[in-house]
């Protein structure tokens, strides 16, 4: 799917380190529309793309990956960010996994999520994911570079050798200073449970608020040696 190598890839995203990323976004998206997509949590950062994209090229189509265990807030920021923007059907792409909870409990399990997150995350969110992810040639997330130490060495343009694509990363550079300025700078709809000690917001079973003093993404997979759902690993 690829027309440039990652040495290519490489230098295009090293001569945008001083570049906003509102210029990062306006590159690529030139460059790959109309087979580009953002990825939506609905999270501050995401939402802060949405804003910057329907600024932009409001063309480009948003995906959000519906585990059916999201907080009933996540639904309600989905709602308000379709109506900010006047967002048409088209543009917001729903992606479920291909089993029914009813039914991944049938064949899994009650709970799987609390013995096995890996395998629930794989089913529910890196299938669909790869699903969604094959009729593009590009893909827009939020992650930034200190978030995790997983994600410290992101680019902002860089080839996702799991899924075998281009990923943009237009706020790797950022803080979440810096996201929470543009946010309120440009009334940007957000999740409410931000404001409930909430940095990073997964699915009602596996997210927990945040205290002072907690490393960022301390309330996901509480217990477990789990930082990330599996969708922005190289493997």
């Amino acid at each position: 799917m690829a027309n440039i190598s990652s040495e290519e890839l490489k230098v295009w995203s090293e001569s945008f380190e001083a570049k906003s990323p509102q210029e990062v976004l306006a590159a690529v998206i030139e460059r790959y529309v109309p087979k580009v997509v953002l990825a939506c949590s609905f999270g501050a950062e995401d939402v802060v793309l949405v804003d910057m994209i329907q600024r932009i090229n409001p063309s480009v189509p948003l995906f959000y990956l519906d585990t059916e265990f999201l907080f009933p807030e996540t639904y309600a920021t989905r709602d308000r960010v379709i109506e900010r923007y006047g967002l048409q059907a088209q543009q917001v792409i729903q992606v479920k996994s291909l089993m029914t909870p009813e039914q991944q409990a049938a064949q899994y399990g009650e709970a799987l999520w609390m013995r096995y997150p890996d395998q629930c995350c794989g089913l529910r969110k890196v299938e669909p994911l790869t699903r969604v992810l094959e009729g593009f040639d590009a893909w827009i997330t939020g992650i930034r570079r200190d978030q995790s130490p997983t994600r410290a060495d992101a680019n902002l343009i860089e080839w996702d050798q799991k899924f075998q694509l281009v990923k943009i990363n237009p706020l790797a550079k950022w803080t979440w200073e810096d996201v929470w300025a543009y946010i309120r700078v440009h009334e940007v709809p957000y999740n409410e449970l931000h404001d409930r000690h909430y940095p990073s917001i997964g699915c009602t079973h596996c997210t927990r608020p945040v205290m002072p003093g907690e490393d960022f993404r301390a309330g996901r997979w509480e217990n477990f040696a789990k930082t990330e759902c599996g969708l922005h690993k190289a493997s």
